[in-house]
């Protein structure tokens, strides 16, 4: 999975999940790699994990024809309690790395398979995922 390999803070503040006010990335809305991309159309926080479930079903369906492009990193440590704990007494510990994703950016890209091939690749990817996608194709 991804994480960083160093980080000058454990602990993230929460910051704001208002989806509603959630404004379009500016940067990564472009295809600067591939032919096909998978773009986001919602806003979600992506975890390591599911990046790699994303990317290990595209890896699987492109095979050793094409080559894929993972453009989002989770830096951003999220925390949780353990279960059954009581409200109060701190914050929980660091459990892993996640990625703010805003409408617009692009999360993964491939290149050299045809695009009928391409387009399911990044269709089962999108699935992994708990944003909704769509697949864009260099002009």
């Amino acid at each position: 999975m991804l994480i960083p390999k160093k980080v000058k803070f454990r602990k993230w503040q929460t910051g704001r999940r208002n989806v509603a006010r959630r404004t379009p990335d500016t940067r990564g809305i472009t295809l600067a790699f591939g032919s096909f991309g998978l773009k986001a159309t919602t806003s979600a926080r992506v975890k390591s994990n599911q990046i790699e479930s994303a990317r290990k079903v595209a890896t699987r369906t492109i095979t050793k024809a094409g080559r894929i492009w993972i453009r989002i990193f989770p830096d951003r440590p999220f925390t949780a309690k353990p279960a059954e704990v009581g409200m109060g007494k701190g914050k929980g510990d660091p459990q892993g790395y996640c990625m703010e994703v805003n409408p617009g950016r692009i999360i993964f890209e491939v290149d050299g398979i045809p695009e009928q091939l391409a387009r399911e690749a990044l269709r089962k990817a999108g699935t992994k995922l708990p944003l909704k996608t769509r697949i864009v194709a260099r002009q």
